[in-house]
């Protein structure tokens, strides 16, 4: 697998596609909020705003980046304001593949609310917040500067601490409290961060930043302060995508919200952090000259390198070890199907987490790569399994009015799609061949091997035997056994059951059709190590060489 350069020219009909989807959402959230005392029209708008998304998010994948002759990624420069100066909208493979990953989902979650929408006062603003949630989600995906990265933060972040406390009891109240008082700390280091990357290089354009980086006697620049300043936005990367130590918010938030925004939750905004990380990371700040030499006095050891990769690296690989043990041991233990798919969600990041860890602390630009394919693909899995089981969960309690293991039993009897379906989900999260699932796990592992790392591949064992614990613990006390009176009374919605259905069928179609996905998947690993490129479509009348090559390749 050897870095391609992609065409950066972007034309005009690819340049207008990068703010469709966002301009789609942001309709719809409109038109929704004006639709409040009429239900039908409001949810009839929001279907079509979900088809829209997807087909533009569609054209995107194909217009932009898959098809033969695409230019690979195109800007769009708001109100026609050239950059650095103006806010530019980038879409490239990475941010194509995450915004594919949040349309499944988001169609999915789309659908099942149409038939499982909390009562009450709350009904007239769950599809605007809905639709405001997403435009937060794919505009941080899209973003070309540090500033709306923090924009777009914040309006994901809003509509979410309305749908953590949406049921209004104290239980709901209390999770909501803690996860708006935790983010509120992370967005204050966050603008800290930003203000202080602003302070030391005069931007926060992604492209002129890493242009800079990469050539700081030419602007005079010091870089050795983006070692720590890095090193505070990676701390708020990791509380969004939920990594240990901060995952403590995850069960009460993921418990208090509805269902099918806890499948969002989980499944669409967990990614927003994962992909600033990378982004970040690789395609910003891989190529600063920085020296770096922290000594780890409790090992013996030290992290050293020549750009700030190593730290994001030993941090990275530190935040995904912990959080595949704290989830997985924590989901074994739950006494619930949500609290057991929460914990979960803490312990599957963790091995998105490693893989990236592994990219930023190698030299060899295959194996990053590789290893940026290999993060991508469980991500993909996880979104589509974990989405699923969430909305699986909204299903069980609205049927039967509990998710207790205690009070549950018997639910393959009582409907075997709702069972096949999260069969298919759980077998995905173990990482049987041949759902999605098994090559996420399978690339994982290998990127481990080829990067020597013995210890994490324990580690990963370690982690796949949990979750087969906790799975097949989940399954015995939810589905075999005797129908519990809860099962035998309940009135399960075919509705939501065919979501779940429809997401099941594309986890396995995913895996068995593994090649295109695995292609979308290293076109997106090319994009973010390619500087060079993203630089040039950015701001192409100042691009220069980064050093003669791209990020990617210190």
């Amino acid at each position: 697998m050897t870095m391609t350069t992609m065409t950066a020219t972007p034309v005009g009909t690819e340049s207008q596609l990068v703010i469709a989807p966002m301009l789609i959402v942001l309709v719809a959230a409109a038109a929704t909020l004006f639709l409040g005392r009429h239900p039908r029209a409001r949810a009839a708008v929001s279907l079509a705003a979900g088809a829209g998304y997807g087909l533009a998010v569609a054209a995107i994948d194909w217009y932009i980046v898959l098809a033969p002759g695409a230019p690979g990624i195109a800007t769009y420069q708001v109100g026609d304001w050239p950059a650095p100066f103006g806010i530019t909208l980038v879409a490239d493979g990475l941010s194509a593949f995450m915004l594919t990953m949040v349309a499944i989902l988001g169609i999915g979650s789309l659908v099942y609310s149409t038939r499982h929408l909390p009562g009450g006062e709350g009904r007239s603003y769950y599809f605007p917040l809905f639709h405001f949630l997403a435009l937060g989600v794919t505009g941080a995906f899209l973003t070309g500067d540090l500033f709306n990265l923090f924009v777009w933060f914040e309006v994901m972040l809003m509509a979410s601490y309305v749908f953590v406390a949406y049921s209004g009891g104290p239980q709901h109240t209390r999770a909501a409290f803690w996860y708006v008082a935790l983010n509120l700390l992370a967005s204050a280091v966050f603008l800290l961060g930003v203000g202080g990357i602003y302070a030391t290089t005069g931007t926060l354009n992604m492209a002129d930043l890493a242009q800079r980086l990469a050539e700081p006697a030419a602007y005079g620049l010091e870089p050795v302060p983006v070692v720590g300043l890095l090193g505070m936005l990676l701390s708020v990367f990791a509380i969004k995508a939920g990594l240990v130590p901060f995952q403590f918010w995850i069960p009460t938030a993921y418990r208090a919200a509805p269902p099918q925004i806890t499948a969002l939750l989980a499944g669409a905004t967990k990614k927003v952090g994962i992909y600033a990380i990378i982004r970040l990371s690789f395609t910003v700040f891989a190529g600063a000259e920085v020296a770096v030499d922290l000594p780890l006095p409790v090992v013996d050891a030290a992290i050293a390198g020549d750009s700030p990769l190593p730290f994001v690296g030993a941090a990275l690989l530190v935040m995904g070890a912990g959080s595949i043990l704290v989830g997985g041991i924590g989901a074994v233990g739950r006494d619930t199907m949500e609290g057991v798919f929460a914990y979960s969600s803490i312990g599957q990041v963790g091995f998105i987490a490693v893989p990236v860890a592994i990219a930023a602390s190698t030299v060899d630009p295959t194996l990053r790569e590789f290893a940026i394919i290999a993060a991508l693909v469980f991500a993909l899995n996880h979104t589509l399994a974990k989405g699923l089981l969430f909305l699986a969960v909204g299903t069980v309690r609205s049927a039967t009015g509990t998710s207790r293991f205690a009070d549950l039993g018997g639910l393959a009897g009582r409907s075997p799609p709702l069972a096949i379906a999260v069969f298919i989900a759980s077998l995905a999260l173990v990482g049987i061949p041949p759902l999605s699932g098994f090559f996420g796990k399978f690339l994982v592992f290998d990127a481990a091997a080829r990067a020597g790392a013995g210890p994490v591949l324990v580690l990963l064992l370690v982690g796949s035997l949990l979750t087969i614990a906790y799975a097949t613990r989940m399954w015995n006390r939810s589905f075999w056994g005797a129908r519990t009176d809860a099962v035998d009374a309940a009135t399960i919605d075919p509705v939501e059951v065919g979501v779940l259905v429809v997401l099941a069928a594309t986890i396995v179609v995913v895996g068995v059709g593994f090649d295109p996905v695995y292609e979308f998947a290293e076109t997106a690993a090319e994009a973010a190590l390619d500087t060079d490129t993203y630089v040039d479509a950015v701001d192409p009348q100042n691009a220069s060489e980064l050093g003669g090559s791209s990020g990617g390749d210190h």
